[in-house]
């Protein structure tokens, strides 16, 4: 069975999606796009599939809110903007998502929480009592009461964590570029897109480079990182164009979307 037999059949999955999918230039969210991650999402769970949703946004969401022209630059002014934006975004997720007859669950947190056994395991209970309860988990950052020793740093790493903490099948990262190419694809008009990684070397972490949006964090290089995390422990691991949340569809028909980085073993 190849890989994309794999990934077709996958039935846990983990989907991160950044701010730059989800809001648009100016920081504002764009709901369109949401409209359209929350259907196909729903879709996808009446697949029988369970779905783990890891979502950045909240502090681009406050920002734009509370009328920031960026994000903020001081960790208080962060937190409060994370605050502001995390009721928004998850009224909306919750909304949107019971049209669709699912409930949605919030799941905040820090890296101490999946640094130290007893609370880990907490976390593994909770993830799956969820799941079985045909409910969908919401993660992000608990950006409001983090610091620098609590910080994942960027969503891409914690939705790795996540997805090894919930043993998943397969973990897709949405973003505002197709994949990983061989040069910027923004300075070279030839760059090519890298279809499968099979060995996460220096050469491939090489590649990665530039930070995320003006609302946003991280950039390719944290999501090779993050591939790493989750290949490492069996996971098939995808980067793939968020701007058209459809594409899910075509990745879990078998077909070849974004760069798909194969698992180290079959689990």
């Amino acid at each position: 069975m190849n890989v994309y037999q794999q990934i077709k059949n996958a039935k846990r999955v983990v989907v991160k999606v950044g701010t730059s999918t989800l809001t648009h230039h100016n920081g504002r969210l764009n709901l369109r796009r949401i409209e359209r991650l929350t259907r196909t999402l729903s879709d996808l769970k009446n697949q029988g599939r369970e779905i783990i949703l890891v979502s950045s946004g909240a502090v681009g969401a406050g920002a734009a809110k509370l009328g920031l022209r960026k994000k903020p630059d001081t960790t208080a002014a962060k937190q409060a903007a994370a605050a502001v934006g995390q009721v928004e975004l998850m009224n909306i997720y919750g909304r949107l998502f019971s049209e669709y007859g699912y409930t949605v669950a919030q799941v905040l947190l820090t890296k101490d929480v999946l640094d130290g056994d007893t609370r880990q395991k907490n976390a593994e209970v909770t993830f799956e009592q969820l799941l079985n309860m045909d409910i969908i988990p919401i993660v992000n950052e608990n950006d409001t009461i983090s610091s620098d020793e609590l910080e994942f740093g960027d969503n891409d790493t914690l939705s790795a964590r996540v997805a090894r903490l919930t043993n998943a099948d397969v973990l897709i990262i949405l973003s505002d570029i197709d994949g990983l190419y061989d040069s910027d694809p923004h300075t070279n008009d030839e760059a090519m897109l890298i279809r499968t990684v099979t060995n996460i070397d220096s050469h491939i972490t090489d590649m990665g480079g530039g930070s995320g949006s003006a609302f946003g964090t991280g950039g390719m290089a944290t999501k090779i990182s993050a591939a790493k995390i989750a290949t490492g422990k069996g996971i098939h691991t995808i980067i793939a164009n968020g701007q058209k949340p459809d594409i899910l569809f075509d990745i879990f028909d078998g077909k070849s979307e974004g760069t798909v980085f194969v698992a180290g073993g079959i689990k």
